[in-house]
């Protein structure tokens, strides 16, 4: 079961990202949302982004409604 406390922070990072989808990008490797500036995926160094507001939002809307379910970088730290 999920932490309350990090559904909620993912809730929130999904409210600003929907708030301005112009600031993110989607990564077509995998799925992650991430900062329009980045040129490579911190998760899975992809290099291929969506970067239509539309798939932006519904991934935010996905996301930001259910617990992560990936390993990132800051997990190995």
């Amino acid at each position: 079961m999920s932490d309350p406390q990090e559904m909620e922070e993912r809730a929130k990072r999904a409210a600003q990202i929907i708030a301005s989808p112009s600031g993110y990008k989607v990564c077509e490797g995998c799925e992650s949302i991430v900062v329009r500036k980045a040129s490579t995926c911190p998760n899975c160094n992809g290099y291929r982004f969506d970067t239509t507001a539309e798939r932006i939002v519904s991934q935010a809307k996905l996301l930001g409604s259910r617990a992560a379910t990936s390993l990132s970088p800051k997990d190995f730290e």
